[in-house]
């Protein structure tokens, strides 16, 4: 390798060399980390140029020139959006303008990496220290060329803006940068690829650029501090900011405005600040006027004020504060904040709750209604339809849990199980609807006996079970004779009948007093035996002549 070759090398150095002089000898902040990160990439390509003479490989040789120009397209995207971001255009990285470049930028990328029959680059001479280039390295120049007029406009713009001398200064080293940068890069391009064959290879060109604008940088971050934690707090924290910011000095005159402020409030720095302009035209409350007293009258006092700009449809809130310096009040800081937001926000939420306290309404009277109705389920699931006492299923449930309390306290208690005598009788003479009245008839008489604590149901047809708990023989016999008589005195008295109905019943009655024998059976079988024993009983008192009672003991 001859001189020529290290020429790179050398470059390739000195950038390091001064990566490592920022990264030791200034305060790292965000903004450094990204310029950082920029200049790791303007090392690259010197030292891409070295590495491809330092190889007799081919694939080597072309695995180098395309990491060149990658990192040509990082650095030329590099150099736009730090542009963007130092020039305070932030705005303009919208999501559409951002996603048209990183695709425009990959398209490039592909065609380099994949390079299709050459359209890149070819080799010369068997190899690629010098080489041809094909039409996506002329797409990958105007992409470049295209990118720095960009970069040349809008720092242009940044110059021409009413911006601050701190800020036109920032960007007058961008413009520097930029400019030697394109610079050598046209040599490059003009010396090293339109006079290729013409004149020798001068090598060197665009690491030199890249170089010098990396000067241009160091020395700018060191002498001119354009990454101070100053224009760091401007930029990233007040033009940021979502709330508009006015800073007076002591005399009212504007000294400093941040972005967001523009859509709300329209001055510039240096000129004189009258409070009272900033009320609404029809602003008629009296609390601005509370606001403007506190402010003209008590200025070491914080004041606020929410006015609504029908111009803006917005409510914006106003806050006054002055700034002090040992005592004395130096100026005033004024915020303008949009809430609108909160108050729709609010109104929503006021609305969301009285269309939930409805919903809320409707949902307690369904509950209401559906626990109603779940009462009548419940109690039709245990009534009987016809008579309004309970069903067998009911009372087999109930004596399920009474049986076993009873065995547990050794409790006396009776059954009863009645039929309505020639109740068929009834029905052929004068048809089922008088024999349902006959029926309700005899249930409401035998209801009136009973105590709250029996269980009257419907057994069968015409057939009717209670359930006396607590009761010993005597007792139960003297209620089975008390509820006999009454029924047979009953006078059921239906229209178009002549003449009143009387009924008997025959009744068998089951007493249970002993509980010296322990049952063994399954509880289902000791409720089937009990009613087995009661139903015999019944109808013993039928076979011998009705209108009985027959007694069974345990």
């Amino acid at each position: 390798m001859n001189i020529m070759t290290w020429i790179d090398l050398l470059l390739f150095f000195v950038l390091f060399a001064l990566f490592i002089y920022i990264f030791a000898s200034v305060t790292i902040t965000n903004l450094h980390k990204a310029y950082l990160v920029f200049h790791f990439t303007m090392m690259l390509w010197p030292f891409c140029q070295f590495a491809i003479k330092t190889t007799d490989d081919p694939k080597f040789q072309l695995f180098y020139v395309k990491l060149a120009f990658i990192d040509s397209v990082l650095l030329t995207i590099g150099w736009l959006l730090f542009t963007v971001l130092l020039t305070g255009n932030s705005h303009l990285l919208r999501k559409k303008n951002t996603l048209i470049l990183y695709i425009l930028a990959a398209l490039i990328l592909v065609g380099v990496i994949a390079n299709p029959n050459g359209s890149f680059v070819l080799p010369m001479n068997g190899g690629y220290i010098e080489r041809y280039y094909g039409p996506i390295f002329w797409l990958l120049i105007i992409f470049l060329t295209t990118s720095v007029m960009i970069s040349l406009y809008i720092i242009y713009s940044a110059l021409v803006s009413n911006t601050t001398q701190r800020i036109k200064k920032q960007v007058a080293h961008v413009l520097k940068g930029v400019l030697v940068l394109t610079v050598f890069i046209l040599l490059d391009v003009f010396l090293n690829v339109v006079l290729l064959k013409s004149d020798p290879v001068i090598p060197g060109l665009t690491s030199l650029g890249i170089l010098i604008s990396a000067i241009f940088f160091v020395i700018a971050i060191h002498r001119d501090k354009i990454f101070d934690l100053v224009t760091i707090a401007h930029q990233d924290i007040i033009d940021t900011i979502t709330e508009g910011i006015l800073v007076l000095d002591d005399s009212e005159t504007v000294v400093e405005i941040n972005r967001s402020l523009f859509p709300k409030i329209h001055l510039q720095i240096g000129a004189h600040f009258d409070v009272s302009t900033i009320a609404p035209i029809e602003q008629t409350s009296g609390a601005f006027d509370l606001f403007l007293h506190t402010y003209l009258n008590q200025p070491m006092e914080r004041t606020e004020v929410e006015l609504f700009y029908t111009s803006l449809d917005a409510y914006i809130n106003i806050t006054a504060a002055p700034i002090v310096v040992g005592g004395i009040r130096v100026g005033r800081i004024l915020t303008f904040q949009d809430r609108s937001e909160l108050h729709r926000l609010i109104a929503e939420t006021n609305h969301q709750n009285e269309t939930l306290q409805e919903r809320n309404a409707a949902l307690t009277e369904i509950q209401d209604e559906l626990s109603q109705t779940n009462q009548k389920l419940k109690q039709m699931a245990i009534t009987d339809s016809l008579t309004g006492c309970y069903n067998r299923h009911y009372l087999t449930l109930h004596l399920e849990h009474e049986i076993i309390e009873n065995m547990k306290l050794k409790q006396p208690f009776a059954i009863i199980l009645l039929d309505i005598d020639f109740f068929k009788t009834v029905n052929d003479n004068y048809g089922h609807l008088i024999g349902d009245v006959v029926i309700c008839s005899t249930v409401e008489v035998i209801k009136k006996t009973l105590r709250e604590t029996d269980v009257l149901a419907r057994y069968g047809g015409e057939e009717f079970i209670i359930y006396l708990p607590n009761t010993d023989q005597t007792q139960a016999n003297h209620l089975a004779k008390h509820i006999k008589s009454i029924i047979e005195a009953n006078k059921v008295h239906v229209e178009d009948v002549a003449h009143s109905l009387s009924i008997t019943v025959s009744m068998g009655l089951l007493s249970i007093s002993n509980f010296a024998a322990q049952y063994t059976e399954s509880l289902t079988n000791q409720l089937n035996d009990l009613f087995e024993s009661v139903d015999k009983a019944l109808y013993q008192a039928k076979n011998a002549g009705r209108n009985q009672i027959v007694e069974i003991n345990r």
